[in-house]
């Protein structure tokens, strides 16, 4: 099983700087934590796509290539790229990039986002949300296999005999489907024979296995092999050196950031005993210590299966960069031996 991070590139809580200083010290920390997480030894790192003030990954692809000039051994990925919104040629183009920095280490997630203000500030409409995924994702699988293109669309102009360039160190770039609760989407990928990433970021984890077998059936009868339909599972989470640090540390920021998107999406208010079942034995957080986080992470692969990569999503709960350092230290020494060792 592969280990690693997702980051949105919170902005940090607004102390004295300016908001440019603030925003620049973010960025400078978020490298720097992509760089320790390769020494640490986890096995990916994985950069969301928003545009929203409170985050600044808006031009995923080049916080990467930030990163890939510094790194040697960790995967570098897209968590999620907004392929609806996004011009497969430049995704492909941008990752293809990626991967000759970094020697063969990029991927991409793509998926449809949890978000929807990526359709209004690129003159989208939301209706066409899976019409726009489902052609998009067609053509970008298309460029990855050939070298010259010929597509016609709905969306898009057409291609006829285009070139596309670069072409990337690994012969087929991985492209996983991001996916969150749909049924026709974990169908869709498993037809297409692509990974899986399932975020679950609330409820209880178990509860998605119908949904993952709905997945491998779908490839299967595609005739897929199973070797090919690996399963990821991101999920909220933080390491701490005890369960009771790593609580008291990210409830509140996880409180204060959920509560304020509740707000614009109808949801109540995070409350304590909500936030006690989340990090409960089934709950979907992975907050804890780290005997408590690894047998968490075990627990959730056997549930649902089997799992081939499980990724943190920590800078949701405004935790500093010493914090977040420290999990990464953790999390490379401590919980990826006891999970392997558990496998």
């Amino acid at each position: 099983m592969e280990i690693g991070i997702d980051s949105f590139a919170a902005a940090a809580p607004a102390g004295t700087d300016s908001q440019t200083e603030n925003r620049r010290k973010s960025l400078t920390e978020l490298i720097d934590r992509i760089v320790y997480a390769d020494e640490m030894g986890l096995d990916v790192f994985g950069i969301g796509e928003h545009h929203r003030k409170e985050f600044l990954d808006s031009a995923t692809a080049i916080i990467l290539a930030a990163a890939a000039a510094r790194t040697s051994r960790i995967k570098l990925t897209s968590a999620v790229t907004v392929l609806s919104a996004a011009d497969p040629v430049r995704v492909f183009q941008e990752f293809a990039t990626i991967d000759l920095i970094s020697n063969g280490r990029a991927e991409i997630i793509a998926g449809r986002g949890s978000f929807t203000e990526a359709f209004p500030l690129f003159g989208l409409r939301l209706n066409d949300y899976d019409a726009l995924f489902s052609e998009k994702l067609e053509l970008l699988l298309k460029i990855r296999d050939e070298e010259i293109v010929t597509w016609r669309g709905q969306f898009r102009p057409a291609l006829n005999q285009q070139a596309i360039y670069p072409r990337p160190v690994q012969e087929s770039l991985p492209i996983w489907q991001g996916v969150g609760g749909t049924p026709a989407s974990f169908a869709r990928a498993g037809t297409l024979g692509l990974p899986l990433m399932v975020a679950v970021i609330g409820g209880e984890t178990h509860r998605f296995r119908p949904l993952v077998d709905l997945y491998r059936e779908a490839g299967a009868k595609a005739g897929h092999a199973p070797e090919k339909l690996k399963v990821g599972l991101h999920s909220l989470g933080y390491v701490a050196e005890s369960t009771e640090q790593a609580v008291e540390a990210y409830y509140p920021g996880y409180a204060e950031t959920f509560t304020r998107i509740g707000r614009e999406r109808g949801w109540p208010p995070v409350t304590r005993n909500h936030f006690n079942a989340q990090t409960g034995p089934f709950g979907a957080l992975v907050v804890g210590g780290v005997e408590d986080v690894a047998e968490k992470i075990l627990r959730h692969s056997e549930s649902l299966g089997g799992i081939d990569r499980f990724t943190f999503q920590m800078d949701n709960a405004n935790l500093s960069h010493t914090q977040l350092k420290n999990a990464i230290e953790l999390i490379g020494k401590e919980v990826i031996p006891r999970v392997k060792a558990g496998l």
